[in-house]
């Protein structure tokens, strides 16, 4: 399936009454008129989520785009048991919108070529030192189990608070926080040896 396709009255409404999961399990099958109604259930979601993470409307359309296509190519491996199929959904619309914020970050910091090295100022003490916590923070953010990285991605680096992503995600919003906490710690954890803090800033809880 090249690019998502939008489902008809006739079959939006044949579809309604099944769960997010079921739509899945169809998707699974190759029915790409159950994508098109999931895409009708969340793609607004995914987009604003997208568009809170990249700033920028055009990269975060190709984000929700690509994110649905890998739905389409991954509906097989879907487990209802581990997860709903809505964050399951908008866990791979963040990642691949984070995936996009990295590539364009790598853009920007691509020397241009032929610039004579001379012409190139040293870096200061403290554009070394920020270099340094960013590399740090996100390699610990990597040793993270999925669910926590993503809770703490999301909050900081999406924008949400987290009243907001336990509604978009469906989950109760003690779960949330339960897991932002947990998470918080553990990356703190692991950079007290290098005495740096993640974040100077909690993200709001209302």
């Amino acid at each position: 399936m090249s690019a998502l396709v939008l489902a008809s009255p006739f079959v939006a409404r044949e579809l309604a009454h099944l769960s997010d999961e079921a739509l899945v399990a169809l998707v699974a099958r190759g029915d790409d008129g159950a994508l098109a109604a999931l895409y009708d259930r969340f793609g607004r979601i995914a987009y604003g989520l997208a568009l809170r993470v990249l700033r920028d409307r055009t990269l975060a359309e190709d984000a929700v785009q690509e994110a649905f296509l890998t739905v389409w190519r991954n509906a097989d491996r879907f487990m209802p048991e581990r997860a709903k199929a809505s964050t399951w959904i908008l866990t791979f619309a963040h990642r691949r919108a984070v995936d996009l914020v990295r590539r364009e970050e790598r853009r920007r910091t691509e020397p241009l070529p032929q610039t004579p090295v001379e012409d190139t100022a040293p870096a200061t003490d403290e554009e070394a030192w920020l270099r340094l916590r960013r590399e740090r923070v996100q390699q610990a953010l990597r040793m993270l189990p999925d669910q926590q990285r993503e809770a703490l991605e999301l909050a900081y680096f999406g924008g949400f608070t987290q009243s907001e992503l336990a509604e978009r995600l469906g989950e109760p919003l003690g779960t949330f926080k339960s897991r932002m906490f947990t998470g918080l710690a553990r990356l703190r954890e692991l950079l007290a040896e290098s005495d740096l803090e993640p974040w100077h800033t909690k993200p709001s809880t209302t």
